[in-house]
């Protein structure tokens, strides 16, 4: 089944956020299932924490070959909410663990966005390569 544009609002620890779901959801390998719900959940909280009251919008588009994510909110940016720690370095792992990538920094007239793209295919244990079936 494939979804044009689902949109729905719902609350994070009392942020407004807005999801919107694309492409046609299936079954992803378990370590990327995981992997894309924590990214999700560190970027909600890195929103609640840093830019308090700021709007989030996610984004999940499943594409033949990957889940793409996007995280944005509508606060003052990174430079605002520098804090050491791991949250971002963290994200960033599980997406290469999986065989992905995430790109984090200063949104486009403001705010701070997350990016990954996850593959939507479990790579061979032997090869490294992505196989030509999607696991159910």
């Amino acid at each position: 089944m494939q979804i044009r544009n689902l949109r729905l609002r719902i609350a994070f620890a009392g942020l407004p956020v807005e999801v919107r779901i694309s492409g046609e959801p299936r079954p992803l390998p378990a370590g990327v299932d995981v992997t894309a719900y924590r990214i999700v959940q560190e970027a909600l909280t890195n929103a609640r924490r840093h830019a308090p009251g700021a709007a989030v919008d996610v984004e999940l588009r499943y594409a033949d070959d990957a889940l793409r994510l996007r995280i944005r909110d509508n606060g003052p940016g990174q430079a605002a909410r520098y804090h050491p720690g791991h949250g971002l370095l963290g994200m960033r792992e599980r997406a290469a663990a999986v065989g992905g990538s995430l790109q984090t920094g200063d949104a486009r007239g403001g705010g701070f966005c997350v990016e990954a793209e996850l593959p939507a295919k479990a790579p061979d244990a032997m090869t490294g390569t992505r196989p030509e079936r999607t696991y159910q």
